[in-house]
């Protein structure tokens, strides 16, 4: 005799669910409470699936943390690296260009993503942040390897400090992501994105201005980042 709709077992039932939204919604409820705050049941509920799911898929929150890490950084270091190549003769200008074009390709679309991985730094979970240093301290590496070709090749100042020198490029590029899309266009015509360009372009040519040997030599033409 077949069951009536109040007498069949009641329990979650099974979802099929690609990790890729299980991972969604954990950079969602990690960039808004942190990992040590966040729990596997917030992100159930973003997810719109059973706690027991996730379990299947990631170990615990730090498993999901460094899959979030590893879902983006490999991409954005292997431009790195391939941008860093000393076979690359281009101006020193387009290179460091490129730079800003690698983060806003990669990160762009990632606001969960760098806003999760600033709040653990700044809270300071050393297990975390050295997860994140692992992932980060290559792709400045590879940054920073353009800036000293640049000073061999005398286009940037000898006495540039290199690490430095990425800190300020890359650094302000993200605050450019997070920041001007939302102030920008309140205060002109200009849609997000174009006040991110915008953004990227005066801030390259004001870093340029800074590190190069000769502030005043032509810039060649540079891509534009939403080509």
């Amino acid at each position: 005799m077949p069951l009536s709709p109040s007498s069949r077992p009641r329990g979650p039932k099974p979802i099929k669910m690609d990790p890729d939204q299980i991972l969604d919604a954990a950079q969602a409820v990690f960039a808004e409470d942190g990992l040590r705050a966040a729990s596997l049941r917030a992100i159930a509920r973003r997810a719109g699936c059973d706690p027991a799911l996730i379990y299947y898929h990631f170990e615990s929150k730090e498993a999901l943390f460094q899959a979030l890490l590893d879902r983006r950084f490999p991409a954005v270091l292997q431009d790195m690296e391939q941008l860093a190549d000393p076979a690359d003769l281009r101006p020193t200008a387009l290179r460091l260009w490129e730079v800003l074009l690698i983060y806003h390709r990669h990160l762009k679309d990632e606001p969960g993503l760098r806003s999760m991985i600033r709040g653990e730094i700044v809270r300071g979970a050393e297990g975390l942040t050295l997860l994140i240093e692992d992932r980060i301290r290559p792709i400045t590496t590879a940054i920073r390897q353009v800036i000293e070709q640049g000073i061999a090749r005398g286009n940037l100042r000898p006495e540039l400090h290199p690490l430095l020198a990425t800190f300020f490029l890359a650094k302000m590029q993200l605050e450019i992501l997070d920041v001007l899309p939302l102030v920008v266009p309140r205060l002109t015509n200009l849609p997000p994105e174009a006040a991110i360009v915008t953004g990227m372009q005066a801030w390259f040519d004001l870093f340029w201005r800074g590190v190069a040997l000769d502030p005043f030599a032509p810039v060649p033409p540079l891509p534009d980042p939403a080509a």
